[in-house]
């Protein structure tokens, strides 16, 4: 059977104790698999934000089903040992319900706004590539001895030990890092290519069907036969017409309206009423193989009924 459809909130725009509460529980109660945070601490390009990892502690308190995750944490942050020790702290504390996401750090603005060196991508990625291998290694309760050109671990366990590896999601849009992430994560999360001056494309390109199934050949293909699941972050649109809803859409975004057929195509691009929105994530499914969505905490609400309609849905025989 084909994996069955998940969808996650990004709870970007939660600025209190409160706030995340009320959004964990009612992400919850809407019937979503996941709650994820960013991992930022200046306010562009997506607000304040609370730290994730303490967040995450208290709405696993306030809900019972409802999995957390992080979207993504900017691996320069922290060392994979400390974060392998707060990984698996907070996955018992919840029940087993953490998902942690790694990335290599983009935003060139908040490693100069910390005084972090901001090194060139290739050095950032294969610092991620060896603490995803420590990551995993710690978290399925291996004794780990890691000697790399970034890091270096000598016999560490690490406490608690979780009962099974909590599931490791990495975001990765260029072909070194899907290829990476194909091989060490059990969810790719499918983006935009990162740019060398610390942004992330908004490249039409980089949307189009083809490159969207070219990037998650390369995750499968790295994969080597594992059942990688595929994710994505949209931001559906409603409206009753979908093709004057997708020419809204290429407006806003600076693609002009003659590019609302692509919009219609495009693998992260959901226009129209719940129910064409639901067709079209089965489509996807089988075409590109895509199953777990995310959306930001500003559409919970108006995506709920996507979820009614998809949420646990098995797939065709393969």
């Amino acid at each position: 059977m084909a994996r069955r459809f998940r969808f996650g909130v990004v709870g970007e725009s939660i600025r209190s104790g409160t706030g995340l509460i009320e959004t964990a529980r009612r992400a919850e109660a809407l019937g979503y698999d996941v709650l994820t945070l960013r991992d930022h601490f200046v306010a562009e390009p997506f607000g304040d934000q609370l730290a994730p990892m303490v967040a995450l502690a208290s709405a696993a308190s306030a809900t019972s089903t409802l999995r957390l995750g992080t979207m993504v944490l900017a691996n320069d942050y922290r060392h994979p040992v400390m974060l392998a020790k707060e990984a698996a702290t907070l996955d018992h504390l919840s029940g087993g319900r953490f998902e942690p996401g790694v990335g290599a750090g983009w935003l060139r603005d908040e490693y100069a706004a910390a005084g972090m060196p901001f090194d060139p991508a290739g050095k950032r990625v294969g610092r991620l590539e060896e603490s995803l291998r420590i990551l995993r290694s710690l978290l399925g309760g291996e004794k780990t001895s890691f000697a790399g050109e970034h890091y270096r671990v000598d016999g560490l366990t690490v406490f608690p030990r979780p009962e099974r590896r909590p599931p490791l999601v990495v975001g990765a849009g260029g072909a070194r890092m899907l290829g990476i992430a194909g091989r060490l994560a059990d969810t790719v999360g499918i983006l935009p290519r990162a740019l060398p001056e610390g942004a992330i494309s908004d490249e039409l390109t980089e949307r189009l069907p083809d490159t969207i199934a070219r990037k998650a050949d390369l995750v499968r293909e790295a994969a080597g036969g594992r059942d990688v699941e595929l994710s994505m972050m949209v931001s559906p649109v409603f409206g009753d017409d979908p093709r004057r809803t997708a020419a809204r859409v290429a407006v806003t975004r600076g693609w002009g309206a003659s590019s609302a057929g692509l919009v219609l195509e495009m693998p992260s691009q959901f226009v129209g009423p719940a129910e064409h929105i639901a067709e079209q994530m089965l489509a996807r499914r089988d075409r590109y193989g895509f199953t777990y969505y995310q959306v930001p905490d500003s559409a919970m609400e108006a995506f709920a009924p996507v979820v009614a309609l998809l949420a646990g849905r098995p797939g065709p025989e393969s």
